[in-house]
């Protein structure tokens, strides 16, 4: 059991038969009543996102998630194979499952797949990914870095709004969070 005053972000829970990953909280304690912690939660199952309230001091079962380290290798049909680097145990992941993930996926890269009691729950996708940018406005010089932004399309097909002067064929950093540009690799 872990107490919500100890939540934190990426922390697991057990709540309502789900698992749930805390995404983002906030510790409230108004003028007039009792303290409690409001929540953002995403579902590990099913990645619906909800918002939940909790009672400050309120306990809530913890879920004891694995990662394991594994490298992904291809799609196959409607399905992507993940390997395990250490005993090249091989798994599929239906595309419907990571939906999300698949925008900062490319092949080779080292992903954690997560797994509860024996269930294969995702995908945990490292801070960061460099992606390259394939298709996009050419720059135009006299461009800055604190002008405005313009849109670029990138290998995964992923769309992200960039600074003008980014060019085709760049390599950027990507936020795998929030889906946004962070620097040139």
């Amino acid at each position: 059991m872990i107490s919500v005053n100890d939540f934190r972000t990426g922390v697991t829970i057990e709540v309502d038969n789900g698992i749930w990953q805390v995404i983002e909280f906030q510790h409230v304690k108004p003028g007039k009543g009792a303290a409690f912690v409001r929540s953002k939660l995403r579902n590990l199952r099913t990645g619906s996102i909800q918002e939940k309230t909790f009672r400050a001091g309120e306990k809530v079962a913890k879920a004891h998630i694995e990662n394991r380290k594994m490298q992904y290798l291809y799609a196959s049909g409607d399905s992507h194979v993940f390997m395990d680097n250490e005993t090249y145990d091989q798994i599929e992941l239906p595309a419907s499952s990571i939906e999300r993930e698949l925008k900062f996926l490319k092949e080779n890269m080292e992903v954690h797949i997560m797994t509860f009691q024996a269930e294969t729950l995702g995908v945990e996708l490292p801070n960061t990914v460099e992606l390259e940018v394939t298709e996009t406005e050419p720059g135009i010089k006299g461009d800055t870095s604190s002008g405005g932004t313009k849109s670029a399309v990138l290998e995964t097909g992923l769309s992200v709004q960039v600074p003008f002067f980014i060019n085709q064929g760049d390599k950027l950093l990507i936020n795998t969070n929030e889906g946004s540009y962070v620097s040139r690799a």
